[in-house]
């Protein structure tokens, strides 16, 4: 029996926007391109545009041999598990294109693969000449595509670096690798030196920290973390959340959402992942700070009842509050450890990550290597959105902080 690799992608400009699809059929034994489709379909979201590749790309490989193994490796996490049958498909544009796809092939001849995005960039690259030929007013033509010859081109390069994003060996590695496919006649000698933007180090992974909307318990600045009670948003909180939900996706950039446990939080992402249709995954790592009795205070309230524990508590990361709750050198701790799992889950893509005062505080001053009384110096509103690259290198960048443009 024949075996296949069909990659497939998709991509709106404005999600919904003018949007595109691409897929390559590949065959499994020698690498050699058997197919390729693209084509400009119209204003659409990434979502729909991804569908759409799949399905072009399974019914190339059925065309090519209707007995063969298919293997399908795609970047959209969405679709690779929904259509694996382990997420529920819930958005309606996605239903049909869903049954559509389960129908061009027997299931037990398709298996799929989620894959990084610098894996697929010959699809990608297909997806996005359709777009460029759409805009022109034109469809797009194999007689045009340059895919093929990228990825030729990358195949030949020195094999990509292993490891998790942020191990130094792995980013050297990956340094030298982007060096010498960049220039690979250049002698040795000739090479720029290391340092800050000598390499391209590829597409970092970009975490889009959203804050979660209001609760009650928000406009009177109460301590309100892990520890007490678990609010929902405020009506004031869901009108932010739709709001929020609306600009990320005009910007259409999110290719995936992690949420802390906490309900405020599950709301505010549900609210984002409902307009992009996209799914929610919980990470318990993202929660808040446990404020112990400090629970439902405010700050005068605590430093009536408990001065000392509250300067303590001011004076170092390691000085929990009063009655069992959890320093901030805890949360750094395990703020660091999600960041880390979430970096190895999601390289170089962009997550929108909803989460609370504490952590989003804590990446910023980590990315920025700042000490830890920086966390009282930052001001971080309901609703609002922090950005930070992590580079391959283990290099952060601060690319946002608590922008609230899309409240007003």
């Amino acid at each position: 029996m024949p075996k296949f690799v069909v990659e497939a992608d998709g991509g709106s400009r404005g999600n919904p926007g003018p949007a595109g699809y691409g897929a390559v059929v590949i065959d499994a034994v020698t690498g050699e391109t058997l197919a390729e489709a693209a084509e400009y379909i119209g204003i659409a979201t990434n979502n729909v545009a991804e569908y759409k590749g799949l399905i072009a790309g399974l019914k190339a490989a059925r065309t090519l041999d209707p007995a063969a193994d298919v293997h399908v490796r795609m970047d959209s996490k969405l679709v690779v598990e929904q259509m694996s049958g382990r997420w529920k498909i819930k958005h309606p544009d996605m239903k049909p294109l869903a049954a559509e796809a389960a129908r061009i092939l027997p299931a037990g001849q398709v298996r799929y693969e989620w894959i990084p995005r610098e894996k697929n960039k010959h699809a990608d690259r297909l997806a996005n000449e359709a777009m460029d030929a759409g805009k022109k007013g034109r469809q797009w033509e194999p007689s045009r595509s340059t895919a093929e010859l990228g990825a030729r081109a990358r195949s030949a390069a020195a094999p990509a670096p292993q490891g998790p994003p942020g191990d130094a060996a792995a980013g050297a590695a990956k340094a030298r690798a982007a060096l010498a496919a960049a220039s690979p006649a250049v002698p040795e000698q000739a090479a720029p030196p290391a340092g800050w933007g000598s390499a391209d180090l590829g597409t970092p992974a970009t975490f889009v920290l959203l804050r979660h909307g209001e609760t009650v318990l928000t406009p009177e600045k109460r301590f309100s973390g892990s520890g007490g009670s678990d609010p929902a948003l405020s009506a004031v909180g869901r009108r932010q959340a739709d709001a929020v939900a609306t600009a990320l996706a005009a910007r259409g950039t999110i290719e995936a959402v992690v949420s802390s446990p906490l309900l405020r939080c599950r709301e505010t992402a549900d609210a984002v992942a409902t307009r992009l249709g996209l799914e929610v995954s919980v990470e318990d790592g993202l929660r808040e700070t446990d404020f112990g009795a400090w629970e439902g205070m405010t700050f005068a309230e605590v430093r009536e009842r408990y001065a000392d524990d509250l300067s303590a508590w001011l004076a170092s990361p390691d000085v929990a509050p009063t009655g069992g709750g959890e320093s901030f050198a805890s949360v750094t701790t395990r703020v660091a450890a999600t960041r880390t799992t979430l970096l190895a889950r999601h390289p170089g893509r962009t997550v929108l990550v909803v989460t609370h005062v504490t952590p989003v505080k804590t990446l910023v001053r980590l990315a920025l290597g700042a000490p830890p009384e920086s966390l009282f110096r930052m001001e971080l509103s309901a609703a609002s959105l922090s950005a930070v690259a992590y580079y391959a290198d283990g290099n952060a960048s601060l690319r946002l902080l608590n922008d609230t443009s899309h409240l007003r």
